[in-house]
């Protein structure tokens, strides 16, 4: 589904991603773990097309998109969340799930004039899966609210259900357990395995080991802009250069 190729990316004189590959398998739970500066976020943006490689390729389902945009990428099916969501606030939550959807016929210019039928049903039906999605994310209930109203895991489970409004292949998800209360985290772990039942592949940076090892079947390892390590969860916790690397230090 997804493969990085020699990636490495330089800002300025620092090279802060460095010769990175990796595969990430159609259907799979991947995990993408390490320490503070070691890269992870640096390394999704250049996946998802925020910032674009000095070296390397990146392929989606075996199409290189390494010098495509964000927005070229989501239409591929590339979708991502962030470590700290921002929902439009003073929106609706079905209007910030409205947002996302991909191809509507009442973005066009005329369409609105010209076509107004077909554009009535597309909204309808995008409201209606809308609502199934928040419905599935346990948030129906506040889908006529203000986004401004919700907790943090709350943003985070409505910042998923953009994404799949945009009915991604992939799903890059940033740090879904960060700052998240206990129970919401199990919704939000449920939630995600789900998703991926249905078919939606994940790669996840994530602190929460506990999260990491319910979720993910394999795991990368990213150390001062390299990879260290990848295998399975189990393989990760054993291996001495992590564990002197990242788990010894408290970081987990």
């Amino acid at each position: 589904m997804l493969e990085v190729r020699s990636v490495s990316k330089h800002f300025g004189g620092a090279e802060v991603v460095s010769d990175i590959s990796l595969k990430v398998e159609q259907g799979g739970i991947f995990g993408l773990i390490g320490p503070n500066g070691a890269g992870k976020t640096t390394l999704f943006n250049l996946i998802a097309g925020t910032f674009k490689p000095s070296r390397g390729e990146i392929l989606l389902a075996g199409n290189e998109i390494t010098g495509e945009g964000a927005y070229r990428r989501i239409a591929h099916g590339l979708g991502r969340t962030f470590q700290i969501p921002r929902p439009f606030a003073e929106m609706t939550l079905i209007e910030n799930m409205l947002t996302a959807a991909q191809a509507q016929s009442g973005e066009r210019l005329f369409a609105n004039w010209l076509n107004p039928r077909r554009v009535a049903n597309e909204e309808r039906a995008n409201i209606a899966r809308a609502m199934a999605h928040l419905e599935f994310l346990e948030l129906a209930r506040l889908a006529r609210e203000p986004a401004r109203i919700l907790s943090g895991g709350q943003r985070k489970l409505l910042e998923l259900g953009r994404v799949l409004m945009a009915d991604p292949r992939i799903i890059l998800l940033d740090e879904p357990g960060a700052g998240v209360n206990p129970a919401l985290l199990d919704t939000i772990i449920d939630r995600v395995a789900e998703i991926n039942r249905r078919g939606i592949t994940f790669l996840i940076i994530e602190h929460n080991m506990d999260l990491v090892a319910r979720l993910c079947r394999h795991v990368f390892v990213l150390s001062a802009g390299r990879m260290l390590f990848e295998g399975t969860p189990g393989a990760v916790i054993k291996n001495s250069e992590v564990i002197d690397a990242y788990l010894g230090t408290g970081s987990a």
